[in-house]
């Protein structure tokens, strides 16, 4: 069953190990999808790790954003830090090592889920496709638009 929302969004921080890859996709996906549903959010992605402070989403993560008229270019990695709870009311991990990360950075009481908690999926998680070939790419796609529009379906209800 489904994670049910029962209070209002306005701010959505998604979260992946380094921002590169699977948490700028949900970033864009979300952004694309709240314009066009009319939805006034703040979305927005960050890192549990700072490696890639700075750096544009990953070359081949861009591309198949590309591929579905998204565009991930202007978008820089950066990391969580408990101070964003002032600033995010739900953070979405991608995969449970995020998610047991951000429970420990983030203050009792913050709004933390995993992305595939949203939906009917065969996954839990997000996997992360950075070691893997171009096949892991085009999965995390197709999870992360299953995700964020099962998400913003429930955003748009409590609006």
């Amino acid at each position: 069953m489904p994670v049910q929302l029962n209070e209002p969004v306005e701010a959505i921080c998604f979260v992946c190990l380094g921002n590169i890859c699977r948490s700028p996709l949900a970033e864009g996906v979300a952004e694309a999808e709240a314009r066009k549903r009319g939805l006034p959010l703040v979305i927005e992605s960050a890192g549990t790790g700072g490696w890639h402070v700075g750096e544009p989403p990953d070359r081949r993560m861009q591309a198949v954003a590309r591929r579905h008229g998204i565009d991930l270019s202007r978008k820089r990695a950066q990391q969580v830090t408990s101070g964003d709870a002032e600033r995010f009311d739900l953070f979405v991990a991608m995969d449970r090592d995020n998610l047991d990360t951000l429970r420990r950075i983030l203050p009792d009481g913050t709004r933390i889920h995993r992305l595939l908690d949203f939906c009917d999926e065969p996954y839990s998680d997000v996997p992360d496709p950075y070691y893997g070939g171009d096949e892991g790419f085009a999965l995390v796609w197709r999870l992360v638009s299953s995700g964020v529009h099962a998400l913003l379906d429930q955003v748009e209800r409590l609006h």
